[in-house]
């Protein structure tokens, strides 16, 4: 079975031990991580964890949701962050379930995460002592992950805005579209991840401490902090669609424009030179030998005309 387990001694020594066997290791605090939701690492959490089925179903659920319950003697959140590895294009974030408790805690991923890291790190220097202390090392450390992505989209937007021109419509619509999706995606699951990371520090529990509740209410702050910078930026994206779309038809209508002196140009010219081209009898001046410099001196001359009238009225400037 994929997976890690730490144990943290009353001296606040961490180290790292076996899977099976680590919740009975008698220690303080210890944390059982695993990497899959395989059969096998169900009947872990029913046999060995003893959890309850709900809990285990909760764990190991294919679709989930950031939010965060009460479970007997513990609490079950589920937070989302990102992640190496390829998802699935509905989702830009990996999720993962933890079941905490007194001296205990029980994580469960599908997608490696990169805050993981991080937070094994923390636990090697001995920084995470509790549950409380691990989960919001998770929550800053998933918001931390996240701070340059987001801020990158609003870079970006910010390159678009001054580097709007009728050439790069095509390629700033896609970026945009791209960027809007992005932080749709984002926003889905940072809102409410912020609720459930608040849920779970007014959860009554003698195994959460004061400092672990303001802890866990600072993370929940700066996820609402990136939810709110995320929702900007979705709003900006769509002023920016908005805008490109704009453009977009003010050079239609600039060459809609041109189109149409075109065409009111040569359209007596037109009927000028379809009714002498006629084969029929009768034509005046048809056997003069200057019709013909008359009839294209005359053309030129109603052509100069239109020109002059529509540069008057200022056509020529939309």
């Amino acid at each position: 079975m994929s997976g890690f387990a730490w144990r943290i001694d009353a001296d606040g020594a961490a180290h790292e031990v076996a899977v099976r066997g680590a919740l009975e290791c008698g220690a303080p605090f210890v944390w059982v991580h695993l990497n899959t939701n395989a059969d096998h690492a169900q009947a872990w959490l029913r046999d060995e964890a003893k959890l309850a089925p709900y809990t285990v179903d909760a764990l190991t659920a294919a679709e989930s949701r950031p939010r965060c319950e009460k479970m007997a003697d513990g609490a079950f959140l589920n937070m989302r962050g990102r992640t190496e590895e390829e998802l699935d294009p509905s989702d830009v974030l990996a999720s993962i379930r933890l079941w905490a408790a007194k001296g205990r805690v029980v994580s469960v991923t599908r997608k490696h995460l990169i805050a993981t890291d991080t937070v094994v790190e923390q636990m090697r220097r001995g920084e995470v002592r509790d549950p409380g202390d691990l989960i919001s090392s998770f929550a800053t450390a998933i918001t931390e992950d996240l701070d340059p992505v987001v801020a990158q989209l609003g870079d970006w937007l910010d390159d678009c805005e001054q580097g709007l021109r009728a050439d790069r419509i095509f390629e700033l619509r896609r970026g945009v579209t791209r960027v809007r999706s992005e932080a749709i995606s984002y926003r889905r699951f940072l809102s409410p991840q912020r609720v459930a990371l608040e849920r779970l520090a007014a959860l009554p529990g003698d195994w959460l401490a004061d400092d672990d509740r303001a802890h866990l209410a600072a993370a929940a702050d700066r996820a609402a902090r990136m939810a709110e910078e995320v929702e900007a930026i979705r709003e900006r994206s769509a002023l920016m669609h908005e805008a490109l779309t704009d453009l977009r038809a003010e050079q239609l209508d600039q060459r809609s424009l041109m189109i149409a002196v075109a065409a009111m140009v040569f359209l007596p010219l037109t009927f000028i030179t379809g009714l002498y081209g006629m084969n029929v009898k009768g034509l005046p001046y048809a056997e003069e030998p200057w019709a013909f410099d008359a009839i294209m001196g005359a053309c030129a001359a109603i052509a100069a005309g239109i020109v002059i009238y529509f540069l008057r009225k200022h056509w020529f400037r939309g």
